[in-house]
This record gives structure tokens, C-alpha cells and sequence, in this order.
């Protein structure tokens, strides 16, 4: 996937109809919108069904994480909607990810991305440590990463400090879809591993994953514009 705007806006909100208002109001602004679980859990198809009836490409934000014959049904059941991206987490291990994309090609041309979860940006070393895990957070990513890519995965959702290392390890081919983007001057809130925009994507992202930067902005389609001509100079 190739995006002419790499920007997928996160609709983190329970609002169905504010949902609804954004998406159509940066449609043309960003290259799609990130539905996660607070909203499909409040909302279900319905509620995803009246956001992708905007036009704009969804990212269905569920990290799955299961054993292997739930997440293959779990992918299963949301086919129909048709994402362009859906994902699980790694750390399901790679027999749960193989049987998520053996499910994902049941949707044969209409087949959404299958990302995984590496390690989520409001973690850092410390976390990883709390958990029991050692080394460092690239090195962990790395690891969850290549395993998704032996796994069949499209690519994965990683931190931008990632990036460069990711597309040594897995080419260019591999999908690399980052969250915790803040523009210049912006509040980082919850997330520990950030970047800009414009150094994710020449850094080689493939989809910049960016929220409260934009729906937080009096005027969400014009702070959108700003970001794109950030990464246009």
C-alpha cells in the first residue's frame, strides 16, 4: 500500500457522530481515519459502517491477542466490513499471527493489511522491565518484528525510533505504521517514543498514525493541511 497521503487520522472518541463529522471534514486531508476499540466496542459494525461511508480508508485498530483460532475468527468476522488495515499483537506469537493472515486471505483482492503490534509508545525501557523483559525497546521491536514478517504479515505498528532499523531488517516492501506522531511544538501526552512528521516519513514510514495534534485543534481540517505542509517542504 502506497498512500498518496500517509496521514491516518486516530478518531478516538465514543461520539459516533463526531466520529462521523471529522471524518468527513478532513476527507481530503489525510489519507484515512484509525477506528480503535473504544469506539468499535461502543459502536460495533454499525458505528465503523457510518465512519467508512465517509470514503476515507479505515485502520480497524482492534490489536487482537489470542490464541490462534480466535484471532483467526476474530479477523474473519470483521472481513466483511472491508478495512485497509487490521491488526494483532505480536506477542500472540507466531502461530496465532500465521493463522490470522491464513484468515486474512479469505478475503482474496478485498484482503486488508495485516499489521502487527510491536511494543506500544507509551512504554519505554522501565516498562519493559516491569514485565519481565530484557534489552533494550529496539531490540525487543526488532524481534516481534521479524517474527511477524515470518509469520506473513504485511508489517507492523512500531515507534519512529524503529524506523531506520525496521527497513534494514525487512526491506522496503514491509509496511511500517507509526503512532506517537507530534508535530513540532506539541503536546506529547501519554507517549514516551515520538517523532515529527516529516522525520517519520524520511525516516521511512509508510503511514503516519496522528490524533489528538488534529482532532484536539480548533480547526482539525486546517491543522491536517498544516501537517501535510510540513511534510511537503
Amino acid at each position: 500500500m502506497k498512500l498518496e497521503n500517509p496521514i491516518f487520522c486516530a478518531l478516538d472518541t465514543t461520539d459516533i457522530g463526531r466520529a462521523v463529522a471529522l471524518a468527513r471534514d478532513l476527507k481530503g486531508s489525510v489519507g484515512g481515519a484509525k477506528l480503535g476499540m473504544e469506539f468499535f466496542n461502543a459502536h460495533g459494525p454499525e458505528g465503523y459502517r457510518a465512519v467508512a461511508e465517509t470514503g476515507l480508508p479505515i485502520f480497524l485498530d482492534l490489536k487482537l491477542h489470542d490464541i490462534p483460532n480466535t484471532v483467526a475468527g476474530g479477523i474473519r468476522a470483521v472481513l466483511p466490513l472491508r478495512p485497509a488495515i487490521v491488526n494483532v499483537h505480536a506477542a500472540g506469537g507466531a502461530a496465532m499471527m500465521r493463522a490470522a493472515a491464513d484468515a486474512a486471505r479469505e478475503a482474496g483482492d478485498a484482503r486488508p493489511l495485516l499489521i502487527a503490534v510491536t511494543l506500544l509508545t507509551s512504554l519505554d525501557a522501565s516498562d519493559l522491565a516491569d514485565t519481565g523483559v530484557t534489552g533494550s525497546p529496539s531490540d525487543h521491536v526488532r524481534r516481534l518484528a521479524a517474527l511477524a514478517a515470518g509469520a506473513g504479515l504485511d508489517g507492523v505498528v512500531c515507534s519512529a525510533h524503529e524506523i531506520e532499523a525496521l527497513r534494514r531488517d525487512l526491506g522496503p516492501d514491509f509496511k511500517l505504521v507509526v503512532p506517537g506522531i507530534r508535530p513540532e511544538k506539541s503536546d506529547v501526552g501519554d507517549q514516551k517514543r515520538v517523532m515529527t512528521p516529516s522525520q517519520a516519513l524520511a525516516s521511512g514510514a509508510d503511514v503516519l498514525v496522528i490524533g489528538r495534534p488534529i482532532t484536539g485543534a480548533g480547526d482539525p481540517r486546517a491543522a491536517a493541511d498544516e501537517i501535510n505542509r510540513s511534510l511537503a517542504a
